[in-house]
């Protein structure tokens, strides 16, 4: 579609070390490939104690810039409100680390033109989950999807989504919405169509993530029971 407004919403908090990578892996990309859409990208500084704010700006990028840590979910709802006001036709959630990779961005926008509201980079399309502890909690996350939607996801834990304006105005609109494969699992029980695209990622460049052996296994626990046990009351 012309004319379409794409936004790229990247959460940081912390990532001196590999946002200025991001930025330019992006702008890279825009000057290599002709988009026939528009395609914008704001950070979203989550209260970083680094430079993270001081190196954004110094690039001339947009910023929203949050004076306190809210966590993923906060400063991902921050950016979607932004997406809303300012009319942006779809959103991708975009990771601040290196790991995702602006190429896959014409093939999510195009998957939404044919009628998805909800476009997940997957790892798994064509791919084969490898043998791990990590993968078993996927596993059982697409499991409970399965069981409670009848839709399979392949990649639920992949934080590279797009949600089109139907999808936007939604999340904005509701409470207790949150960029983790629960929400996924909540927009297909409404009706929203979910397409998955087969891209690849890369590992972070610098830094450990947050989600260690431990904090996985906790995630994967909690995102299951909520699926499973909490969801069928949600309004």
């Amino acid at each position: 579609m012309k004319n379409e407004k794409i936004l790229l919403i990247i959460p940081a908090y912390n990532e001196e070390e590999s946002i200025v990578n991001t930025i330019e892996s992006i702008e890279q990309f825009k000057r290599s490939v002709k988009l026939p859409f528009q395609l914008d990208y704001v950070v979203v500084n989550d209260g970083s104690t680094d430079l993270t704010p001081l190196l954004v700006l110094s690039k001339g990028v947009k910023l929203i810039d949050l004076r306190i840590n809210l966590g993923l979910t906060g400063g991902f709802m921050a950016g979607m409100k932004y997406a809303y006001r300012q009319g942006y036709d779809s959103v991708i959630q975009f990771d601040a680390d290196g790991q995702h990779l602006p190429d896959y961005i014409p093939a999510m926008v195009k998957e939404a033109d044919s009628g998805a509201n909800v476009v997940i980079g997957s790892r798994f399309v064509t791919e084969k989950k490898p043998n791990s502890l990590r993968m078993l909690g996927s596993v059982l996350i697409s499991f409970a999807i399965k069981i409670t939607t009848g839709k399979t996801i392949n990649d639920p834990t992949s934080g590279l989504r797009l949600f089109d304006r139907k999808a936007i105005q939604f999340y904005v609109k509701n409470y207790n919405m949150t960029p983790e494969p629960e929400t996924v699992s909540y927009l297909i029980k409404k009706g929203f169509i979910t397409k998955e695209v087969q891209v690849k990622m890369q590992d972070r460049l610098v830094g450990e993530s947050y989600l260690n052996l431990k904090r996985s296994i906790q995630y994967m626990i909690r995102v299951v029971i909520s699926i499973l046990i909490l969801q069928p009351f949600r309004k």
